[in-house]
């Protein structure tokens, strides 16, 4: 169990005050996460834009039916969260042509949209309304949640486990020395704990550098610790082979106990109970692209880590009644962020590939059909496509600015200058992959029976230059499907 019976009154409490206050001001929360580099904020600012600049959206069907009568930001609602700097994105995206910096803590954003019902019997009565409150925070709380259901033992026998495997095995190996000898029972210690929490935020970081790539990574607020960083609730590790039963007063494993409990009353469970029981629809933005050009061992991680993350989802559908005292998301969106870097022919099998990643975890909690739905999108168009001749025959490309300093084919690129690159081709079946990866910790070469993780060439653009109108107005920002995104995730409350 997540919650204990405190937390699910105080829970209660909250959906109470939310539907009082949505029947005065009709409102739903739109949860938007992602592990790193996934594209979060990207995502955020393309759609706010799409929609306050009359974008391209001929999928959602509320803008396209010409139902829509106004669009506006309004004031943050709740006061003690951050609001989503939408100026400053959208500002470093159109203006400076650069990808804005990472979401690093919770941050919301409302936008509210005036619409005619699509019901001529709703029509009769007064227009419609309804305010979008936008809640981003990282993937990595949201890989916390599981350990509110683990005690300090099991959190350390996973972890330990974990350490021991493929490439975190040589990661991990300075952090387990150092707490093989400090000991679990000795005395406790304010060094040694500072020791061992740095050591092991080490082996985290290494495990999330760009050539790992790897995304199971919890405690989340290790790797971004914001206010708490140096906090006694920061500062644990867990250790290595516990004897049988309980801590002895006054260790080591007492005070790293006390601490990892801490953790979990003061950091996992608020934002469970704040943020993330109030939310109505969620999309879980992948990017599956890095894990598959990483290799197996990522691509393996990367399943784990959506496994965990829809495990902490309550699917299912809220009827009038329940949805009084407790919220369902019944509607989550995981989309394969990045389709920009591949040409269109390739899109449905990068949409094949995010199924079958979420496939099993799905089945397990009960999520499929109408609750859940997997795409391929880019929330902002980097580049565009051609087609190059290569020793006679047509070879799909897609043209871009590479960032300042990427390097293709020994040539360093200055964000000035565009090239056309061939990013490879997905395999029609995502099981190949799948395969590979439960068979074997790296790469690979391919046998005839056999075949290997297909080479991909990624490479990182630079935003697009987006023109302007004769008035000087800037265009909206191209994407692709952030329309059918938008449709499955708030079109049937705007009906």
């Amino acid at each position: 169990m997540l919650t204990s019976l405190k937390d699910d009154t105080l829970i209660a409490l909250d959906n109470l005050a939310d539907r009082a206050a949505g029947l005065v001001h009709p409102t739903v929360r739109l949860g938007v996460t992602g592990l790193s580099r996934a594209g979060k904020t990207v995502f955020i600012s393309s759609l706010v834009h799409n929609l306050l600049n009359g974008g391209r959206l001929p999928l959602f069907e509320p803008i396209r039916s010409g139902r829509v009568s106004k669009i506006r930001l309004e004031p943050q609602p709740d006061d003690a969260v951050p609001r989503f700097q939408y100026e400053d994105h959208i500002a470093a995206l159109v203006r400076d042509r650069a990808w804005p910096d990472s979401t690093r803590a919770i941050s919301q954003l409302r936008i509210t949209l005036d619409y005619e019902s699509a019901s001529g019997w709703n029509r009769l009565f007064s227009p419609g309304r309804l305010s979008i409150d936008i809640v981003d925070y990282p993937g990595e709380w949201l890989l916390d949640l599981p350990l509110l259901a683990q005690d300090f033992r099991q959190f350390s026998e996973a972890t330990v486990r974990r350490a021991h495997e493929g490439t975190r095995a040589a990661l991990s190996r300075e952090w387990l020395d150092l707490a093989a000898s400090i000991g679990a029972e000795t005395a406790e210690d304010e060094g040694a704990a500072r020791r061992l929490a740095e050591s092991f935020t080490a082996y985290l970081k290494a495990c999330k550098e760009d050539d790992r790539s790897l995304s199971t990574l919890p405690p989340g607020r290790f790797l971004m610790p914001g206010d708490l960083e140096g906090s006694p609730a920061l500062t644990f590790s867990p250790l290595p082979d516990l004897p049988a039963g309980r801590a002895p007063k006054g260790s080591l494993w007492a005070m790293m106990e006390r601490r990892y409990e801490a953790y979990k009353t003061h950091v996992v469970k608020p934002f469970f109970r704040e943020h993330f029981a109030r939310l109505d629809r969620q999309i879980v933005l992948v990017d599956a692209l890095q894990a598959i050009n990483r290799g197996p061992e990522a691509l393996r991680d990367l399943e784990q880590a959506l496994a965990d993350v829809l495990a902490c989802f309550r699917p299912g559908v809220n009827s009038w009644i329940s949805s009084l005292l407790t919220r369902r998301i019944d509607r989550v969106l995981i989309a394969a962020t990045k389709a920009d870097h591949l040409h269109h022919e390739s899109h449905d099998r990068l949409e094949r590939i995010a199924a079958r990643l979420v496939s099993r975890a799905a089945e397990r909690i009960g999520m499929s059909g109408a609750g859940l739905e997997v795409m391929a999108l880019a929330s902002v168009r980097a580049t565009r496509e051609a087609t190059v001749n290569h020793d006679g025959h047509s070879l799909p490309v897609i043209v871009g600015t590479p960032i300042a300093g990427e390097k293709i084919n020994g040539e360093i690129f200055d964000g000035e200058k565009k090239t056309a690159i061939f990013p490879g081709d997905l395999p029609e079946n995502p099981d190949i992959l799948f395969e590979v990866a439960e068979t074997s910790p790296r790469p690979r070469v391919a046998t005839a029976a056999e075949p290997s993780m297909p080479e991909l060439n990624f490479v990182r653009f630079r935003p697009p230059h987006l023109e302007e109108t004769r008035g000087g107005l800037k265009l909206s920002v191209p994407h692709i499907r952030l329309d059918r995104a938008m449709q499955f995730l708030l079109g049937d409350r705007l009906a």
